[in-house]
């Protein structure tokens, strides 16, 4: 029998204070919904996000999975309602895209908790450090009772640890039942879909309750509770990269993306940043104040400090990228250096290329964007200024501050710069006439 997850992102988000969709907001480089997204796929045969209407970019967010559109906002159950048609004959979870960090193992133990037998509905619960907030989980032998809003505790409940995450499981005949069996006779006339847990007793089911770390669990309302699952995403990440054989040498200051991968023996030093789509092979060093995205750098590359690689680069192995030099959509060769104060962009640099400092690919001319290749072995003499299209064939030369708009032909010396007039007692003269003035 097939599992559906239900993914609720319907909700408006104001806690945010944002015109981006609450679940649009990024953790690790990637939206909290397709942090959700990618745990369900690996435990669940189909998954369908429910969204409020005129909601195109979640929609997007969520593709290709399937979508249906709340049109009222009445309540998280009667969203989950929404999806029924789709549930299929086995077990259907329901969560929120609002609980982004949830690890596939968590979803998995929850299933396996609904098939035990003994219960016919399972939820999540955690244990915050600080519970004050969140929904009481109140247990009566081992299983769910009921669960209690803070609001609505008596002062023995609100000294319960275990509180509600708001993860439901059940088979699909029975989920669906409940559902429609919710009412909305309370104070904000919504439909709950915490009231599970007391139409599932009523109707004989037990209720069985799984633990997961509250870092996984925990919901995220806010641009505060926004950076606090960020730390702990980074965390995470980081203490994986090492664990994976990277060095980080302040691993705090060092941000990762959901899917940055490094090699071994790779050196981070303070200070970096990766940006999503980043691969760093082994034996790498990035040094401090970084910044790297959508690149990929070679075995043995040194980068930094103070470099930046912006997406559509790739750095050669043994290749050399040093202070102050930015590279974009270029591929730069192996064993080629560019170690000073340059600017690469839409460019192609051969193997064993030096650029020299303050050199500067002009790739762009106000309507659209040009290449320059590089060849191999090929010396850029210091600010030079190479204006695209152009080519610079194996073994070329520029001079020291030319400005090169033509081909440079194979084992070619290009000069590109006024010619030099020298005035002998002109500058003593200079300073004279300053003096009298």
């Amino acid at each position: 029998m097939s599992t559906t997850a239900i993914v609720l992102a319907a909700g408006l988000g104001t806690r945010m204070k944002s015109a981006l969709p609450k679940t649009l907001h990024k953790i690790a480089g990637r939206p909290m919904l397709n942090h959700l997204l990618a745990s369900c796929a690996e435990v669940f045969d189909r998954i369908v996000v429910v969204l409020g209407p005129d909601m195109d970019d979640v929609a997007d967010a969520a593709s290709p999975h399937a979508v249906v559109v709340q049109r009222d906002r009445l309540g998280t159950a009667h969203a989950a309602l929404q999806a029924q048609a789709l549930f299929g004959d086995g077990e259907v979870a329901v969560l929120y895209a609002d609980n982004p960090l949830i690890k596939p193992i968590s979803l998995q133990r929850l299933l396996d908790r609904r098939r035990a037998g003994d219960a016919g509905l399972a939820l999540l619960a955690m244990r915050p450090a600080d519970p004050a907030r969140y929904g009481r989980v109140v247990t009566d032998g081992g299983y769910v009772s009921r669960i209690v809003e803070y609001a609505d505790a008596s002062p023995a409940e609100r000294e319960i640890g275990l509180c509600n995450a708001g993860v439901l499981c059940a088979d699909a005949a029975h989920m669906r039942h409940w559902l429609q069996q919710v009412r909305n006779d309370n104070s904000k006339g919504e439909f709950y879909l915490t009231d599970l847990v007391e139409l599932a007793n009523a109707s004989g089911q037990r209720v069985a309750a799984v633990e997961a770390p509250f870092d996984e669990l925990r919901g995220v309302n806010s641009r505060v509770e926004l950076a606090e699952a960020e730390a702990a995403v980074q965390a995470d990440l980081r203490r994986a990269a090492m664990e994976n054989g990277a060095t980080l040498v302040l691993p705090e200051t060092v941000f990762l993306s959901w899917d940055t991968a490094l090699g071994r023996d790779v050196t981070v030093e303070p200070n970096v940043v990766f940006g999503p789509g980043v691969t760093v092979a082994d034996e790498v060093e990035i040094r401090a104040f970084s910044h790297l995205e959508q690149c990929h750098v070679s075995r043995g590359a040194i980068i930094g400090p103070y470099a930046r690689l912006r997406p559509g680069t790739r750095v050669g192995v043994a290749a050399h990228v040093g202070n102050f030099v930015e590279l974009k959509a270029t591929d730069l060769g192996d064993g080629a250096k560019a170690n000073h104060l340059s600017y690469l962009g839409d460019a192609r640099i051969g193997p064993g290329t030096n650029i020299g400092a303050g050199t500067i690919t002009c790739n762009y001319d106000g309507f659209a964007k040009h290449r320059t290749e590089i060849g191999a072995g090929v010396f850029v003499g210091t600010h030079s200024t190479l204006v695209a299209p152009v080519k610079l064939a194996d073994g070329s030369f520029t001079a020291a501050g030319s400005v090169i708009t033509q081909d440079v032909a194979q084992d070619t010396m290009a000069f590109g710069r006024a010619k030099q007039v020298n005035k002998h007692g002109l500058a003593a003269q200079f300073r004279a006439s300053k003096r009298k003035s």
